[in-house]
């Protein structure tokens, strides 16, 4: 933990050369007016167009702004619904039927940053200000473990108290701890990181602790709405250290980064060019893009007006159109929609392409050990807007969503294999856009997924797993890639046999 003092500190984090040397010409990536003018050309497209840009998309080619630009002003239902199915069709293509599940765990409130729509910034004094101890960190992942989890993504408040050191404490705790489940034992296998905007030093220290994927949202890349929400005197009002966080990290080692945008600030259409734009800097200083896309909509938050009465807020309708358009545009990438989103809204969503989810969320700070008191001495769990970030959607437990999913026909995947088989950065991207990542992943899927049902889940939810884990299996059956490769199938159903008899944490 930093021993700095406050001012000290922000003196530290902010190194101009690490934004310098990403800049072309000294400008950045993001031109507003370029922007506009993509989207100002794009208008009125015929279906003919629009249904030769999905046709690139289902060939797994990123779309360019103009492209993507014609699809943000479609104003045809009919054509909309064709959008949609193409993207699940693009999603079960590069992901095959699988969705993946993960736990966010929230390890401080303390921030220096003062951001208009956060219930964490620093002049919110209803905010309760927590940070968990090694001990209260290991809590937490057990009560996470207990549900079935297998993979965190640990958020921090941008604080000298939870600076890269305590990050490092968190993570190394969290992978230490192991937990009994019914017929065997459970842990977590991967850990993501959301957290603010660092040097490439401190990046690599992550990366050494074991990181797995590094999240930095820009929240909007319209620098005016960037300025009015995020005030000049704090760490996050600099909008090129955000903007070029996730080129330091790829600087840094880090395989794997996800960039997102906080839907509800500025025009949803704009946002979602700014991610395109994003995206292709990415590849093109590196070679390859994000991991994953998030578009979190604006929720609730405690002592912040904006949060409920933005102009920009995102109605139902247009949020499935720009997670629509987000697929289309960038097929191989993986797609986030989280609890902010109710129950619906994710189902809508998930049909639409995505490809990961959360369950089970506490987002307030020790809200997994915090619920679990609260059951045993038969109080109330409800949601309170000061003791979180923002108000989530979406409360149920993980085994109610994996148990929905079921019976919508989609498999769960717990799957970390990937990651500690070496796939990950260029590697998976390539085996993504050649829709061959997926092969692996639906067999981890099943083997993931028996271990959740003899360790986790109801007997109601056990009832519609074996029928969709039946399902998956007699795919595999069938599928020429599988019978060709007999040694592979061989150790699959080695392995399933393995875990029915209590083995666990074996992948391919």
């Amino acid at each position: 933990m930093s021993k700095l003092s406050a001012a000290e500190w922000k003196k530290e984090v902010i190194r101009e050369e690490e934004i310098e040397k990403y800049l072309i010409s000294g400008r950045d990536f993001i031109d507003e007016e370029q922007i506009k003018g993509e989207l100002a050309g794009g208008r009125q497209p015929d279906k003919k167009q629009v249904r030769d840009i999905m046709q690139k998309s289902l060939a797994i080619e990123r779309l360019e702004p103009a492209e993507t630009a014609a699809l943000l002003q479609v104003t045809d239902p009919s054509l909309w619904e064709e959008m949609r199915q193409t993207g699940l069709e693009i999603k079960r293509k590069v992901y095959d039927n699988r969705i993946v599940f993960f736990a966010p765990l929230y390890c401080s409130n303390l921030c220096v940053n003062n951001c208009a729509y956060c219930g964490f910034k620093c002049e919110n004094n209803q905010e309760k200000r927590r940070i968990l101890t090694m001990n209260e960190v290991r809590q937490e992942t057990e009560a996470v473990i207990s549900e079935g989890h297998k993979r965190l993504i640990m958020v921090y408040g941008e604080h000298q108290q939870s600076d890269v050191d305590y990050m490092i404490e968190s993570i190394k705790t969290a992978y230490d701890v192991k937990k009994k489940s019914k017929n065997g034992w459970g842990n977590i296998r991967r850990i993501n990181v959301n957290a603010a905007p660092m040097s490439i030093a401190n990046l690599k220290k992550l990366r050494e602790a074991g990181l797995g994927t590094y999240q930095v949202f820009q929240e909007t890349y319209d620098r005016k709405t960037y300025g009015r929400v995020h005030p000049a005197n704090t760490l996050k009002g600099n909008y090129r250290w955000r903007l070029y966080a996730l080129h330091r990290a790829m600087d840094a080692g880090i395989d794997d980064v996800a960039v997102g945008a906080l839907f509800g600030l500025h025009d949803w259409r704009f946002e979602v060019m700014g991610l395109l734009h994003h995206t292709m800097d990415l590849e093109r200083q590196f070679g390859i893009g994000p991991h994953t896309i998030s578009f979190p909509r604006l929720m609730p938050a405690s002592d912040s007006p904006i949060s409920k009465d933005s102009p920009y807020l995102v109605n139902d309708a247009d949020f499935l159109k720009l997670v629509t358009v987000l697929r289309l545009s960038v097929p191989y990438t993986g797609m986030i929609v989280t609890a902010r989103e109710s129950a619906e809204m994710r189902r809508k969503a998930i049909l639409c392409g995505c490809t990961q989810t959360d369950a089970s969320t506490k987002i307030g700070i020790g809200g997994y050990t915090d619920a679990l008191k609260k059951l045993e001495e038969f109080q109330e769990t409800n949601q309170k807007e000061d003791e979180q970030q923002f108000m989530l959607g979406d409360t149920r437990s993980l085994d109610e969503v994996v148990r929905e999913l079921a019976e919508m026909g989609m498999i769960t995947s717990f799957c970390t294999a990937g990651y500690r088989c070496g796939r990950t950065g260029d590697k998976i991207m390539g085996m993504l856009k050649h829709c061959v990542e997926g092969k692996f992943c639906k067999l981890n899927a099943v083997l993931t997924y028996r271990e959740f049902l003899e360790d986790y889940a109801s007997a109601e939810m056990k009832k519609a797993g074996e029928k969709i884990i039946q399902k998956e299996i007699e795919e595999i059956q069938k599928q020429p890639y599988f019978q060709k490769n007999k040694e592979l199938m061989n150790t699959f159903w080695r392995e399933y046999e393995q875990i029915r008899k209590g083995e666990r944490d074996i992948y391919i």
